[in-house]
């Protein structure tokens, strides 16, 4: 599949791009005067990493041997690394080579029972592809009419970069699209050759130029708790915690659910679009 090494780009990119991001200050290097580029240089990079310089361009180049522990542990230390962009790093270094095959993703009847049983919390079962696979009657009101979608349109990357209306269902449009594209990022990662990721990436990236901006950036992210704000035309704003929970099972199925804090307008809200819809 010639687009795989696209999608997941290289280590020498993920490489450069993050020291670009990093003056000598960040490193704890004494200044050096005017620099045509931004961030270190590959011999500075090699210095505090505690390698030669030649291989470390090697790396950059893609010309090194698989590299070691050591020599991947000392790069995220040097590059200040954090957990995410640490395992990136490390699927870059050491791509799957197995094939995935396409097809519809099952999901257990209890673990989607489950997610229908919570009447006061929005709540969604999700891949790390951003598909939606599963949700409850408040999710849907407060995100997107999911039931009422072709599954192909049930996933959020296609949402927050390819519906016009959704900048107005995500008031942190701009936070929501960079977390989005770092979750595909981490994922294709780790599974370059999966066909719908793919696919996935290839249509964003033709239809949405701000994805396509930010696809560059190299930016991961791996979804796990924080705060999400949407816009309702029934309840207006609402700022809600989210949490998400890792459910067992090779898939990467992901549940995340979208809390209020106690006695705050939110749950008020959240409260009215409960009897709204039930």
């Amino acid at each position: 599949m010639a687009d795989v090494i696209t999608i997941a780009g290289s280590l020498g990119d993920y490489l450069r791009t993050r020291r670009a991001l990093l003056s000598p200050a960040d490193a704890g290097l004494p200044p050096t005067g005017r620099r045509r580029v931004p961030g270190l240089r590959r011999e500075e990079v090699a210095e505090l990493v505690g390698l030669s310089t030649d291989y470390y361009v090697r790396l950059e180049q893609g010309r090194a041997d698989r590299p070691s522990d050591e020599v991947l542990d000392a790069l995220s230390r040097a590059l200040r690394l954090d957990t995410a962009e640490r395992a990136h790093l490390y699927d870059l270094a050491r791509p799957s080579r197995r094939a995935v095959v396409a097809g519809r993703e099952t999901l257990r009847p209890a673990v989607r029972q489950l997610v229908e049983a919570m009447p006061g919390t929005p709540a969604l079962i999700m891949n790390d592809r951003n598909d939606v696979l599963a949700w409850n009657r408040l999710a849907a009101v407060l995100i997107a009419d999911f039931a009422n979608l072709a599954p192909a349109e049930r996933n959020m990357a296609r949402r927050i970069f390819l519906d016009p209306a959704a900048r107005d269902v995500h008031p942190d449009w701009a936070d929501a699209a960079r977390t989005t594209v770092g979750i595909l990022r981490m994922a294709a990662g780790r599974r370059p050759r999966d066909p719908e990721l793919v696919r996935l990436i290839g249509e964003l990236a033709l239809d949405s130029a701000a994805f396509r901006t930010l696809w560059a950036s190299h930016h991961v992210h791996e979804k796990t708790h924080g705060i999400k704000r949407f816009r309702h035309p029934a309840i207006g704003d609402v700022t809600l915690r989210y949490e998400t929970l890792r459910i067992p099972g090779p898939e990467r199925h992901l549940l995340v659910a979208y809390a209020a804090e106690s006695g705050s307008p939110a749950e008020d809200a959240l409260d009215f679009l409960a009897s709204y819809t039930g």
